[in-house]
């Protein structure tokens, strides 16, 4: 039986959300098959020879919506017909979300379930990938971009110089080739650059990834006015890129996560509420979406404390109430253990956190994303044509 705070949320369907955006790219490029288990787009484009996807981390739809004057060139755009609503996966988390575009699964087929999670015992971060599993293996899935060279399209990536070659690239975003661009210049080169190698008949696919408007909303927050600054950079930039593409383009620009200000005043610290760290072995997951594995019989414990003492500001679930209730999508067989024994939603602005596992400027952070809520897990999906 599934816990009643269980049915606050749901995933995107098959076909729609953010594992659906290279599919529906692929089919605008003629692609009429899919890797085994990933559904087509519920959405379409016209036919074209070039796509363009550009993901910019962190500009999630209500904030975007919110600081629309700073976005002119985004505001024009319009949303591909039955790609309303748009959102990512729970965790609403980068690791989480990349991997989910790239493999077109949720989060419980490809087995990256968080920011953090518990590996052999210590916490392990996909981001920074140290010391960890073989990308390859930890996350098995072909991913859209090898099944896009497979098919005679000419697949490249245009990301920061320190992405090639990292875990969570091999692991959510391995195939095609790679363009190391640090400043907005040689971003914009990078693309112009592979499509010109495709040629006029070659049919070509590039993904763009975009980071400034994340760090933003971290250090300053989304309502700050450094994010709308760190948008409207994005948005002049965008508006070059469109002005320079060769003609026939189709860019679509998506984002992998909203956020929200996450006030310290909100945070609770199990370093310093044992209360809370009571029967805790290990907290991993994100401060929005915390994950928690217990010291043995604790569980019960650990989840009835946590109900109590956090009360209307998260949604606490055991493992199995998660899974059952769909949050991470259907789970392939042997991730469970991935997924922590305790699953927490914060909502309003609330964290939960161990500062004891947290770098300095983690715990300096004022925006934060990886819950359910509206503001996390909506993300725009628009669509330009050269």
């Amino acid at each position: 039986m599934i816990a009643r705070d269980a049915e606050a949320y749901q995933p995107p369907a098959p076909g729609s959300g953010l594992a659906s955006v290279l599919p529906g790219a692929l089919a605008a490029l003629g692609v009429d098959d899919l890797p085994e288990g990933v559904a087509p787009a519920t959405w379409s484009l016209e036919p074209t020879r070039r796509v363009v996807v550009v993901l910019a981390d962190g500009l999630g739809a209500r904030q975007l919506e919110r600081r629309s004057g700073h976005a002119r060139t985004l505001r024009t755009l319009a949303t591909p017909q039955g790609a309303e609503d748009f959102a990512c996966g729970f965790p609403s988390t980068t690791a989480s979300s990349l991997t989910s575009l790239g493999t077109g699964h949720l989060p419980g087929g490809h087995g990256i379930v968080g920011w953090q999670t518990n590996y052999r015992g210590r916490l392990f971060s996909h981001l920074a990938w140290k010391d960890g599993p073989d990308p390859h293996t930890h996350q098995p899935l072909p991913t859209l971009l090898q099944h896009a060279t497979r098919r005679d399209i000419s697949m490249t990536s245009v990301s920061q110089p320190t992405f090639s070659g990292s875990g969570l690239t091999r692991a959510s975003l391995r195939g095609g080739g790679f363009v190391g661009a640090g400043d907005h210049d040689e971003r914009t080169s990078g693309v112009l650059q592979t499509l010109m190698q495709a040629g006029r008949r070659g049919r070509a696919l590039v993904y763009a990834y975009w980071d400034e408007i994340d760090k933003a909303g971290h250090v300053h927050g989304p309502d700050s006015l450094e994010w709308g600054e760190a948008v409207e950079v994005f948005d002049t930039w965008l508006a070059g890129l469109l002005a320079r593409l060769p003609s026939g383009t189709t860019v679509l620009v998506t984002a992998d996560h909203g956020m929200i200000e996450a006030p310290h005043d909100l945070r609770r610290d199990i370093a310093l509420e044992p209360v809370l760290d009571e029967g805790v072995a290990l907290l991993a997951g994100e401060p929005r979406a915390p994950q928690a594995w217990c010291r043995p019989g604790a569980l019960d414990d650990v989840v009835a404390t946590w109900r109590e003492e956090l009360g209307e500001s998260a949604i606490v679930l055991t493992r199995e109430e998660a899974v059952e209730a769909g949050w991470f999508g259907p789970v392939r067989e042997g991730y469970a253990s991935r997924i922590g024994e305790v699953v927490v939603a914060m909502l309003g602005h609330a964290t939960l956190l161990d500062s004891r596992l947290l770098r300095p400027e983690v715990l300096r952070l004022r925006g934060h994303h990886g819950s359910i809520t509206d503001a996390e897990t909506a993300i725009p999906l628009l669509v330009a044509t050269t």
